[in-house]
């Protein structure tokens, strides 16, 4: 390698939310992680649901006026469709 080119690649601290850590070596130092490979599905075979900041519960709420729109509209159209007159057509 050549010298005086290549950054400092001191050992790291790496912190997870599962409370797990382990030490590697980083340009950055010492750092925090949502998943680690002790508490990641595809490790570990489980199933985990992570919520990061409330994510799911504003897919819930956004899907649920989708939801809700959806079904006035067909609601209304259904109720439009009963009381529309039959078309008789007209002899000259």
């Amino acid at each position: 390698m050549q010298e005086g080119i290549h950054p400092e690649y001191p050992a790291a601290r790496v912190k997870c939310a599962c409370g797990n850590t382990f030490v590697t070596r980083s340009t950055r130092g010492d750092f925090q992680v949502d998943v680690c490979g002790a508490c990641h599905p595809f490790y570990t075979g489980t199933q985990k649901l992570i919520d990061t900041a409330g994510r799911v519960d504003r897919f819930r709420k956004r899907y649920e006026k989708t939801a809700a729109v959806a079904a006035s509209k067909g609601a209304k159209a259904a109720e439009a469709k009963a009381g529309a007159e039959p078309k008789v057509a007209e002899t000259p």
